[in-house]
């Protein structure tokens, strides 16, 4: 029987013992004996670090049910079964039973004083990783640059299969919780990425700013603030600076506020410099830019096109045809049937299976994709709706006659060179201001009368044209003339009459001969390629005959070749000019008007190049031998023609403040964004 007991008590982890040999053992007085028929003992749970628990246990005693219960105020020795009162977290009394009693036990390891860093032989065979080891944190950086990047919320971290997946990538690595890693980890990328941008902004020749405002889902407010910039080397550069919550009302004013702001936190104010700004055209931006002492103010091509376009659209014909066909794409796209009929009749018409469109009607492009595409479908939408499986269902809906197609072909025609316009300036890998103004007059073109129209048409040419027309007048005109002639694609200026030729360039010898240029006054390349034409007497003056030379029959050619060579690199500062340069430099050489008149001669007797060129890569080239126009054009051709930058940092934000995470906080989004646009 006691064989059976010992068994049962050892598969359960328990140590028992008999009274008999609980009765043979003299006790001192301080314990007492148990005076049951047997004795239970349950060992310490596994946290109990002490080295005692490797004697003692707790006694097991039955209630009145006979149930088992732990008894854990007192303690039981495993070598002589004597009891001892315990309280909780104190071990003492044990320690002393064993000092007294059993003084051929293992005692307690003694702590040994390890240098500083040195692992211990559990903690360097430790499976973890430590997270303050170089391969952790390489690991955890690398984490939270993928959060950035691809815009997963912090909770990804925490996911079942995302820890199963690290396991088996590194299973001594643990992965940190996600307070970690929106907490810590990606402040740390994002100030170290912050102050990447501001070198770079301290290092560009010419700075310009885009601004708009958007709503999230969880409806709160935010403007973004973005930068183009063009460096030493002529390359164009896009930064997001920050996208800050703004609760308060969308005044001019308070916008003001949030621009000057920014102004400071990048350091972007210098003296004798300013900085363009291009916005919508709503009356709040107009006050705001003012009011934070931007300048050039530049309203964005894509939103008067836009607002162009919508002027056109609500001449009462059109509208009434553009709710007939927005009755029809409706229908389609509520009802399962109608479009699996549809798709069958595209399939026998041998059409594009493509779904109709419903216009947005804050898009005007998307109202051109909708009648486009409904042009496109038009058979197969007929032979749908004759169709006895959705006829009933489609009682209110009817296909357009004849003259009703007719009307909608010719406005399709008649918008698609504003869609053309919008694509490009959205498009455009340098979508720089000086495309403005050609492409305001090649609307104007499209848009003047002709005796075959209809009234219609007209009537949308004759609305389209009176709100374009107003647009970019007086002094904002005559800068982006200037901007125009500075693109080598466009410098012949063949939308303006000889009259306006020749206003445009004495307006840019005029700022040419000025004292300072805007922005990009200071730059190290406009200062060595001054001092590299001021280094010898003449040198100025004998680059421009040689360039005049080289354009006089074979223009192009000249400038083709000079593409070819390899710009020569500019002399060094000799000591002196080193330490007396600032003071003493003279510029006259190089500013006399008759070398600004020999550069602006020799570059209007240029061809423009293509207009599929790159103007920057011709002017990265080409500036050697224009050490003065070369600067202003910089300053130009840094300012984008939209605000398109700032609106498209609409999407990234939309996808990072998403119905998974509408609690995001303001900071948090500002920093994911500036991360998923700025990191290389």
């Amino acid at each position: 029987m006691e064989k059976k007991i010992r068994e049962r008590c050892s598969a359960s982890r328990h140590s028992q013992v008999t009274a008999h040999a609980l009765a043979a053992t003299t006790l001192p007085s301080n314990r007492r004996t148990m005076e049951s028929n047997e004795v239970e003992i349950e060992d310490a749970p596994p946290g109990y670090r002490s080295f005692v628990w490797q004697y003692f246990g707790f006694l097991i005693k039955k209630d009145k049910d006979g149930n088992r219960v732990t008894d854990k105020t007192k303690t039981v020795c495993k070598l002589c079964n004597a009891v001892t009162p315990y309280t909780t977290s104190n071990t003492t009394n044990m320690g002393h039973h064993l000092q007294r009693h059993h003084k051929d036990v293992k005692k307690a390891p003694e702590k040994t004083n390890l240098p500083k860093g040195q692992l211990t032989m559990k903690q360097a065979l430790t499976p973890t990783l430590p997270l303050s080891s170089p391969r952790a944190k390489q690991i955890t950086r690398l984490i939270g640059e993928f959060i950035a990047d691809y815009m997963a919320p912090f909770n990804i971290v925490e996911n079942r299969k995302f820890i199963q997946m690290f396991k088996v990538l590194e299973p001594k690595f643990k992965v940190p919780c996600r307070g970690h890693f929106s907490e810590k980890v990606i402040p740390e990328i994002y100030n170290e990425t912050k102050q990447s941008v501001k070198e770079c902004l301290k290092n560009a020749d010419c700075i310009a700013l885009t601004t708009d405002g958007w709503t999230s889902r969880a409806t709160q407010s935010y403007i973004t603030i973005t930068a183009q910039v063009i460096d030493e080397k002529w390359e164009s550069k896009s930064f997001v600076l920050q996208t800050r919550e703004l609760s308060e009302s969308h005044t001019g004013v308070n916008i003001a506020h949030v621009l000057r702001n920014a102004l400071r936190e990048w350091e972007l104010t210098r003296p004798q410099t300013t900085i363009a700004c291009v916005t919508d055209n709503a009356s709040n931006m107009d006050i705001a830019v003012r009011e934070s002492g931007l300048h050039p103010h530049i309203k964005c091509l894509a939103h008067v096109v836009n607002l162009a376009s919508k002027r056109g659209l609500a001449v009462s014909r059109v509208a009434r045809l553009l709710g007939r066909v927005r009755r029809v794409t409706t229908f389609f796209h509520k009802s399962t049937t109608a479009t699996a009929v549809l798709a069958n009749k595209q399939t026998q018409l041998e059409l594009p299976r493509h779904k109709l469109i419903t216009d947005v009607q804050t898009r005007w492009n998307s109202t051109y994709e909708m009648l486009a595409r409904y042009l496109e479908q038009r058979a197969a939408v007929s032979a749908a709706l004759s169709s006895p499986e959705i006829r009933r269902n489609a009682r209110e809906i009817d296909t357009l006659d004849n003259t009703d197609i007719s009307d909608v072909e010719d406005i399709v025609k008649l918008l698609k060179p504003l869609k053309t316009a919008t694509t490009v300036v959205c498009d455009e890998k340098e979508p720089t201001v000086s495309l403005i103004m050609p492409l305001k007059y090649m609307i104007e073109q499209s848009m003047s009368p002709d005796e075959n129209d209809t009234q219609t048409i007209a009537n949308m040419k004759s609305a389209i044209l009176r709100d374009i027309s107003d647009r970019y007048s007086g002094d904002c005109n005559d800068m982006l003339q200037e901007c125009t002639a500075l693109d080598p694609r466009f410098r012949s200026l063949s939308h303006l009459n000889n009259e306006q030729r020749e206003s445009v360039y004495a307006r840019i010898r005029e700022k040419a001969a000025g004292p300072h240029l805007p922005r990009n006054q200071t730059s190290d390349t406009d200062e060595r390629t001054t001092r590299a034409s001021a280094s010898t007497p003449g040198a100025a003056e004998q680059a421009m005959v040689e360039v005049e030379t080289a354009q006089g029959a074979e223009p192009v050619e000249g400038e083709r070749q000079m593409q070819d060579v390899t710009q020569p690199p500019p002399p060094k500062k000799t000591a002196l000019e080193d330490l007396l340069g600032s003071s003493y430099t003279t510029l006259e050489p190089v500013q006399s008007s008759r070398g600004i008149e020999m550069e602006i001669v020799a570059y209007r007797n240029g061809i423009p190049i293509p207009l599929n060129s790159s103007p920057l890569e011709w002017w990265k080239v080409n500036a050697y031998a224009y050490p003065i126009l070369a600067p202003l054009a910089k300053a130009y051709l840094c300012i984008p023609a939209t605000s398109v930058p700032s609106e498209r940092v609409f999407s990234t934000a939309g996808d990072i403040v998403c119905a998974q995470r509408s609690l995001i906080t303001p900071e948090h989004v500002d920093m994911l964004v500036f991360l998923k646009k700025n990191q290389s």
